[in-house]
């Protein structure tokens, strides 16, 4: 079975080191920049399966990389941040991140959330009980894992395509909120409403006509959200 391959771009060589021994000893192979510009052409030229990506570094920082990297990859990202502010949380999330993770973190930690969004990146055989889904324009091929609306092939994350996957599967039913965090992210996240509501938002803004009226993904006030079926 071939090793996951991590990128690990900060500017802070004690981290770089502390991480790239943790993951090494989790049988994982590391590649390493120290600032945006290297991180770029690192992700470019060796493609690796997931970044683990600080936001303040030389050159550039990691917002302007994870733009970059979204204008033509779907790489799963993890951000790095010294600052524990939710807003620069969902900031991260609304610009394609996958994860965020506050500095000072723990090993164990770090591990359990590359092991979380390298899962979500692989997805689950065992949720492909039907080989396709359509309503209305939206069509999702399963074990393709290929969304298009109407004519217009939908790139998605992986971690947006799992949410999307989950509603579509259980269309019509409600979903609460720890239950789709639970479902999709793992049971770590369940109180983490934030990734919730961005990723929402960025599968509306992707398959929704208008992402602000949803036909498909329609908000349960206070209990959470479930896939409409279109009459």
């Amino acid at each position: 079975m071939r090793k996951s391959r991590i990128l690990i771009v900060d500017d802070d060589i004690a981290v770089v080191k502390s991480v790239r021994a943790n993951l090494q000893a989790r049988d994982c192979e590391t590649l390493t920049a120290m600032d945006g510009i290297e991180a770029l052409q690192v992700v470019e030229k060796e493609l690796p399966d997931l970044i683990i990506l600080d936001i303040t570094m030389p050159k550039m920082n990691g917002f302007e990389v994870c733009r970059k990297i979204r204008e033509w990859s779907r790489v799963p990202i993890i951000m790095l941040s010294a600052k524990h502010d939710v807003e620069e949380k969902v900031k991260c999330l609304n610009i394609g991140a996958d994860d965020y993770i506050t500095k000072p973190f723990g090993v164990n930690e770090l591990a359990a959330r590359v092991r979380a969004v390298l899962r979500r990146a692989q997805g689950s055989e065992e949720e492909q009980t039907t080989p396709n889904f359509n309503c209305g324009d939206l069509s999702i091929n399963f074990v393709e894992r290929r969304v298009t609306v109407g004519d217009r092939e939908v790139r998605l994350t992986p971690t947006e395509y799992n949410l999307l996957q989950e509603l579509a599967l259980g269309a019509g039913k409600v979903f609460p909120h720890s239950s789709l965090l639970g479902r999709v992210w793992g049971p770590e996240y369940v109180n983490e409403r934030e990734y919730l509501h961005v990723f929402v938002g960025r599968l509306r803004k992707e398959i929704e006509a208008d992402p602000a009226h949803p036909k498909y993904i329609v908000t349960i006030p206070g209990v959470g959200y479930k896939f409409q079926m279109s009459k």
